[in-house]
């Protein structure tokens, strides 16, 4: 049977795809990361310290903003799982939405000359709107995945190049937006960053389009229509997912706090601002791990795997923590090296465990609800994200942080506070609910059963 053509259920551990959708597959990740990574890196800075926003006022904006958004996941999965079309349940997401998504990213780095309370609006608008937007292209990327193929290798290698292109989306980002910031603006960072992310946006709309025309949805769901009460049931039981939940919330809240305060770190606890580009780059040490994780999961598990770049992560993290301690540059960069090899191993797998327990879910409850459970990857990240958005601009305030200006001790330890030891906590926290997830030694049993039950009611039908 051709990989382009639908996968009948007989064949459990058969359907591969081809590498053009595979390429096609990951370039939405680097679409996503190219808009939506210029938000969640510059954008408390771009508030603070270019649109003269407060830190206290931009960290309930974070909270506010972002426990709303957190929320339009389920909403979006349960349309997901409610859309029958001839292109399928996840793709036409792409198609929909991928133009007034670049269009609100845009928007969102403008800079209306309003007063203090019309930009805090504006920023409010602007931010919670992006949030749902963007929802409503990337999560159609994790639930399209249980759709292209069930085989669990071969999910592990579309996950790993789905965040291999998501990664490189966000080193470009890291790398680049400020020297590129500083080209087009010329001295003008409000113009600067306009032009910056126009020119991302409409690149990432681009791919996205590539997405939706060069991807296949080829493993049927018996059900065409998911009805809410009955994707509701395949959460019941589905302890893999509940861990998935919580590993989502737990990571994305430290990795945010960390990607946050970088420019903070370097600019005022090192006065080496013009270190951030190279050690944005660094983060390359993620794509050589993210080209391992195929391998080392098959080999120790998906479980393990992760776990093992939880621990090079918390590493790494002490290490920085020598080297604040120190103020040695080459021992921080040391850290950050590190920390990039474990994350590239977490992240190359988060997306695929989730997607696995869409098939958990369905063995256990017969319901096959890929875009309920699989948007409880952006409620997590995105909870996790306002969260330690939140945290990151309140442990700022608190400090006495203040934009532009040389920072009192309790500022430069409350920015150290942010980069380094509150993401220790969180690795550790992921690490040990990381312990309680036993699917993976189920998996292969629990496929060919679905795969049976499957067939026997296509009969039936």
């Amino acid at each position: 049977m051709e990989a382009t053509g639908r996968i009948s259920t007989e064949q459990p551990l058969k359907a591969m795809v081809p590498w053009k959708e595979r390429i096609s597959y990951g370039l939405s990740d680097t679409a996503c990361n190219l808009a939506f990574q210029v938000i969640s890196t510059y954008l408390m800075f771009f508030y603070t310290d270019v649109y003269g926003l407060s830190a206290a006022a931009v960290g309930t904006l974070f909270l506010v903003a972002r426990v709303i958004d957190a929320f339009d996941g389920p909403i979006i999965g349960i349309f997901i799982d409610r859309t029958n079309t001839r292109w399928g349940k996840s793709r036409p997401f792409f198609l929909w939405f991928a133009i007034p998504f670049g269009l609100m990213c845009v928007l969102t780095f403008t800079t209306p000359g309003f007063d203090d309370a019309g930009k805090l609006a504006w920023a409010y608008i602007t931010y919670i709107l992006v949030g749902i937007l963007y929802s409503c292209v990337n999560l159609p990327i994790t639930s399209i995945l249980p759709s292209l193929t069930n085989n669990p290798q071969e999910r592990t290698v579309l996950g790993t190049i789905r965040q291999f292109g998501g990664t490189l989306g966000q080193i470009i980002v890291t790398v680049f937006t400020l020297p590129i910031v500083a080209a087009l603006g010329k001295g003008n960072d409000q113009k600067g960053f306009f032009l910056t992310i126009l020119i991302f946006s409409i690149v990432a709309v681009v791919l996205l389009l590539n997405t939706f025309f060069n991807t296949k949805e080829r493993i049927e769901n018996v059900q065409k229509v998911v009805r809410v009460k009955d994707s509701v049931k395949a959460i019941k039981r589905n302890w893999p997912w509940v861990i998935m939940i919580l590993m989502n919330f737990i990571y994305w809240m430290a990795m945010t706090m960390k990607n946050q305060t970088t420019i903070y770190f370097f600019k005022y606890n090192l006065g080496r601002e013009d270190l951030v580009p190279m050690i944005m780059a660094l983060a390359f040490g993620s794509l050589l791990t993210l080209l391992m994780t195929p391998a080392v999961a098959g080999r120790l598990g998906k479980r393990n795997t992760m776990v093992g770049g939880l621990i090079l992560a918390i590493i790494g993290q002490a290490v920085m923590g020598i080297g604040a301690y120190s103020l040695s540059v080459p021992i921080i960069i040391v850290g950050v090296v590190i920390n990039a090899f474990g994350t590239g191993f977490i992240s190359g797998l988060l997306s695929v465990m989730l997607a696995d327990t869409v098939d958990y879910g369905e063995w256990k409850s017969g319901v096959r609800a890929q875009g309920l459970l699989t948007s409880a990857s952006s409620f997590g990240a995105k909870f996790g994200m306002g969260i330690g958005g939140a945290m990151t601009a309140g442990i700022l305030a608190a400090g006495g942080y203040q934009a532009n200006k040389v920072q009192s001790t309790s500022a430069l330890h409350a920015i150290e506070f942010n980069f380094i030891w509150i993401p220790i906590v969180g690795f550790v926290i992921a690490a040990i609910a990381l312990m309680f997830y036993k699917a993976d030694k189920q998996e292969k049993m629990y496929l060919v059963e679905l795969a049976e039950r499957n067939a026997k009611l296509k009969e039936e039908q």
